[in-house]
């Protein structure tokens, strides 16, 4: 069981920073929840309409996570990573860096999007830890496909763990998003999600 300690109290005046139009917090050692998405499955009009809403006050960020997590679901678009070959790809690369650039806490491959949990160790930010898990996958993965093109969508989707109860939650989401997409009924049956290791407890 991964515990959470020292995380009240943390500053957020530093790290944040803006790619495009979403601000993202670049916080060391801060977990981070990190939901990215194949190039093809948020359609521009769908997208545009969320960032409006979120724009005009509408809606908030946590509220526009919620929508993009929920229009990804509907596994609209190429769903590449319904490969087992392909999502065995992802896991690998995130497994391999694990220790290195950060601490994986949880992750699940859905069909056309991923989720993580995430602490990025000291000096690493969180957008190299992107790059990494994108860069190399996409390349690999397209290969296999004997495709060429966009992969993944530029944009990725993160989220700073506020405390203990947020990262419960955020595990907890992870987990259960192949059961809420309809995928399977038991968490652990899903075969590229980290729940499955936590079967036998």
């Amino acid at each position: 069981m991964v515990k959470i300690s020292g995380i009240g109290g943390f500053k957020l005046s530093g790290p944040w920073r803006s790619r495009g139009y979403l601000p993202h917090f670049d916080g060391e050692q801060i977990p981070q929840f990190v939901t990215w998405r194949l190039a093809d499955t948020l359609p521009k009009k769908i997208l545009d309409r969320y960032k409006q809403q979120l724009e005009a006050g509408r809606i908030n960020i946590i509220e526009y996570h919620e929508l993009v997590d929920d229009h990804l679901d509907r596994c609209e678009g190429h769903l590449f990573l319904r490969s087992p070959e392909i999502a065995a790809i992802v896991e690998e690369n995130l497994l391999k860096f694990d220790g290195i650039k950060y601490r994986l806490h949880s992750c699940a491959i859905m069909p056309n999007h991923g989720h993580v949990l995430l602490t990025p160790e000291l000096g690493v930010t969180l957008a190299s830890i992107m790059h990494t898990v994108k860069s190399y996958t996409a390349n690999r993965a397209n290969s296999f496909l004997n495709r060429t093109g966009s992969f993944w969508a530029r944009e990725y989707f993160d989220r700073y763990i506020r405390d203990g109860r947020h990262f419960s939650n955020t595990l907890r989401y992870i987990h259960q998003n192949p059961v809420k997409a309809r995928l399977c009924s038991n968490a652990g049956d899903w075969p590229f999600s980290s729940a499955r290791f936590l079967k036998s407890e």
